[in-house]
């Protein structure tokens, strides 16, 4: 959710101030595309996984400020809801065998905090819904204790002028409303970072953004929310509603949602954040002190703070990253399409699908966008969410195809020269990328095999077979062994 802030009240000299500064601050970006040297000699890869809290019967754990406590690692961080946290696993390079210490280093980690938080009576699951969450966790005293969050909150829900409605047709329909933005917080993604070059950033966010429908349909896992069965990727609508500051009258003026899929294929990573600055008024404005074009005529690297922060409060599911690294400066392509789970394994795969198939797409010849409108990537986006691993999408060349046939037939091969480009070795693709084949060999991703689960319990109450479920769930995913051998 990015960096701490305190509790305070704004000005409207405060917003004035901000935004000269803001807009000070994208100037310079502008001159350090052009001028300053980004490192981008060895790009790294990177993870971050947010996981949800159960106690022993399955229901949601108010607890990640004692489960921080008695992890005391701080590669885990607070997340929004008392009900999560979040793991920041070390960047790695491919190159050097990254996807195995990807898998390695999460694992361990989980493991060592599982056991300690077991201790204050909380369990990890890592899912994209929590589907055990009832109206009652929706309250604002569900947020977690860092200001920011509260202080978010009161902001978007200022701006909105009225209670957030959380409104979604699925399989079943569920509409409710909530005071704060704690619905946000029943969101639980996975997020890979790519660093790249300003040269080479729009072609990596262009295909990031054309194959995000691939990932949803893919790995799709959270299709219960509140009780109901809806979409197969439900953590799509319920952020997009979760975060939008928009009246209904707004929406209908044709203003721009904070959760954003974006409306043009982009030619730098300029265009993403003058559309932050142009587009989309600022939710936390506060102003730093230091003078970024000082700093830069100074020989230094500015920190951009406003511009950075602006940024961590516009939701794009790809979205640009400026970030500063012993005192130079980096960009990244934070992809943030995918549910948490169901298994490390599963994680990790859905990371070398992507790595790999996001480079074979930015470095070809001829580029995947320049044979698609952006609307079509959009409508596959959330024909992806809603129908999951029996989607069918439209692909240049192809037409309308289901995403099973695609993958096999003709994404795989391509995520395995991209791995291969990355230098990724011959026995981790074959692992990652065969999790991948099975799960579309099979048809069963975490949503298909939950739902499927639950269709066997239609017997029980809804919540009783939601909790059962779960503990069945989260003692899979303890194994390891990747959902489609579920």
């Amino acid at each position: 959710m990015g960096e701490e802030v305190d509790a305070q009240e704004f000005t409207r000299a405060d917003r004035t101030r901000h935004r000269e500064k803001v807009r000070r601050c994208l100037d310079v970006f502008a001159r350090m595309l052009s001028e300053a040297a980004f490192d981008t000699d060895d790009p790294m890869t990177g993870l971050e996984v947010e996981l949800n809290l159960v106690d022993d019967s399955g229901d949601p754990a108010l607890r990640n400020a004692e489960v921080l406590a008695a992890i005391a690692d701080p590669d885990f961080q607070t997340e929004l809801g008392q009900f999560n946290i979040e793991i920041n696993v070390p960047p790695a390079k491919l190159r050097e065998g990254g996807l195995t210490t990807f898998e390695e280093s999460l694992r361990r980690s989980l493991n060592d905090a599982e056991s300690k938080s077991s201790d204050v009576g909380a369990r990890m699951v890592m899912i994209g819904i929590l589907p055990t969450l009832a109206e009652g966790h929706m309250a604002l005293g569900s947020l977690s204790g860092n200001p920011r969050y509260r202080l978010l909150s009161e902001q978007i829900l200022n701006a909105r002028g009225e209670d957030i409605t959380i409104d979604i047709s699925g399989k079943e329909r569920l509409r409710t409303t909530a005071d704060s933005i704690v619905p946000e917080a029943a969101c639980t993604s996975t997020q890979f970072h790519v660093q790249t070059s300003p040269d080479q950033f729009a072609d990596y966010w262009n295909a990031s953004q054309a194959i995000s429908a691939i990932q949803l349909a893919v790995g799709a896992n959270s299709p219960y929310l509140l009780g109901k069965e809806l979409w197969r990727e439900t953590r799509i609508p319920l952020f997009e509603q979760a975060t939008d500051t928009r009246s209904e009258e707004l929406k209908a003026q044709g203003v721009r949602p904070r959760v954003w899929f974006g409306e043009r294929w982009i030619t730098s990573v300029f265009d993403l954040f003058e559309e932050n600055v142009r587009y989309f008024p600022a939710l936390l404005p506060i102003t730093d002190e230091e003078d970024p074009l000082a700093v830069l005529d100074g020989g230094g690297t500015p920190k951009l703070a406003e511009l950075r922060l602006h940024n961590g409060t516009i939701y794009r599911w790809n979205r640009p990253v400026y970030d500063i690294n012993a005192g130079v400066p980096h960009l990244r392509v934070e992809n943030r399409v995918l549910a948490a789970g169901p298994t490390v394994a599963d994680t990790i795969a859905n990371a070398a699908f992507y790595f790999g198939l996001v480079r074979a797409l930015a470095e070809s010849e001829r580029p995947l966008w320049s044979q698609m409108s952006f609307s079509a990537a959009e409508e596959n986006f959330h024909v992806a969410a809603q129908q999951g691993i029996d989607a069918q999408v439209y692909w240049p060349g192809v037409g309308q195809v289901q995403t099973t046939e695609l993958v096999l037939r003709r994404l795989l091969p391509m995520a395995q020269q991209g791995l291969e480009a990355w230098g990724a070795t011959g026995a981790e693709i074959d692992r990652m990328l065969g999790i991948i084949e099975q799960r579309c060999l099979t048809g069963r991703n975490g949503a298909e095999w939950f739902a499927r689960q639950m269709h066997q319990r239609t017997d029980a109450d809804r919540y009783d077979a939601l909790r059962a479920t779960l503990l069945d769930y989260r003692e899979r995913m303890h194994t390891n062994e990747p959902v489609h051998t579920w």
